[in-house]
């Protein structure tokens, strides 16, 4: 069982919203996500990173969207027919952030015993390690089990947007 998971998760059985980027398999904690949409039509917001496609209305709340391939270092998400936003809501401490990711499609919503969840390998993972709870094995397929809260932590995200502007303001006198 991995050291993450240990600390953070007091049942014997995980439920995880798997989905695919590409032919890799990733999952992130059901009790993170709210809802899975159909993908429609994102609005551009100039001057932000690549992962930052845009933003959708959400029943009236602003919600940016995420280009998971972008931000786990892989591909952009190419628009197809099953690609969709998993909406997801993440405690920051004092306030809860919602957020959109893109995904090519949605697979199900797997189960792990603490025991199928397998430590992050020390090689082969072309992943940031924080970005990953562990690997799971489902039949044939491995799973990774992303840490939302590291994956999409809203101040390093913010961070690289403001970085990514270069934005300079004059000084008026």
């Amino acid at each position: 069982m991995t050291k993450a998971l240990e600390n953070t998760v007091d049942i014997s059985v995980v439920q995880f919203l798997t989905f695919s980027i590409k032919e890799e398999c990733f999952g992130l904690r059901l009790s993170e996500t709210r809802e899975i949409l159909e993908y429609k039509q994102v609005t551009h917001v100039p001057l932000m990173p690549d992962f930052l496609v845009g933003v959708i209305n959400l029943r009236g709340d602003v919600v940016p969207v995420i280009d998971l391939g972008i931000r786990l270092g892989r591909e952009a998400v190419k628009v197809k027919k099953r690609t969709c936003v998993i909406i997801v809501e993440l405690n920051t401490g004092s306030d809860y952030i919602v957020l959109g990711l893109l995904a090519d499609t949605v697979n199900e919503v797997s189960y792990f015993s603490k025991d199928d969840i397998e430590d992050v390998p020390s090689f082969g993972v072309n992943i940031r390690s924080d970005f990953i709870l562990g690997i799971a094995k489902k039949e044939d397929t491995f799973v990774v089990l992303l840490d939302a809260e590291k994956t999409l932590s809203p101040s390093e995200l913010t961070n690289i947007a403001v970085s990514y502007t270069h934005l300079t303001l004059p000084t008026i006198y």
